[in-house]
């Protein structure tokens, strides 16, 4: 494969990275302004922006991996150990991501009830089933790599 056949990926992910970043320092300051005022909101919204707050740690690891193994398709090392490692690390980041806001969905829930805003219980939904879906991704793609890999190594004992 061609050097810098992967650039365009790798600024998705910065762009989505920076999305991101600029998520938790301009809106999720602002949604948490809004409701400081109102008791029965705040209690139930802040355990949500937390949770937000720390799946940006297993996110910006799971980008960061995600550059590391498109580096590797363009130095033609994309059927390696490190590529396996790095897929390995995406899937446990995808875990992790919906594990969190797989505990924070009884706030989603309350949220919900209390704004009479079904839509809300939804987009909760969608950030735990979207980060499973990467996750079982990154798990078929680590085992094909990992088959591939083996196939590779015991035609390489055969010759």
């Amino acid at each position: 494969m061609r050097k810098g056949s992967t650039t365009f990926l790798k600024v998705v992910v910065v762009i989505i990275a920076l999305a991101v970043v600029a998520l938790c320092i301009f809106v999720l300051p602002m949604i948490a302004r809004a409701v400081a005022g109102d008791q029965t909101f705040a209690k139930w919204v802040y355990p949500v922006l937390i949770g937000m707050y720390i799946s940006v740690i297993p996110f910006f690891v799971a980008m960061f991996q995600s550059i590391k193994l498109l580096g590797y398709i363009d130095k033609n090392e994309a059927f390696s150990d490190m590529s396996v490692k790095a897929l390995r690390v995406i899937k446990y980041s995808a875990l992790t991501i919906s594990l969190v806001y797989t505990a924070t969905m009884p706030f989603f829930f309350m949220i919900g009830e209390l704004d009479d805003a079904p839509g809300v219980i939804v987009i909760g939904m969608v950030l735990v089933f979207a980060s499973f879906v990467v996750a079982v991704f990154a798990y078929v793609l680590q085992n094909i790599l990992k088959s591939a890999l083996d196939i590779k190594s015991e035609n390489d004992l055969t010759v």
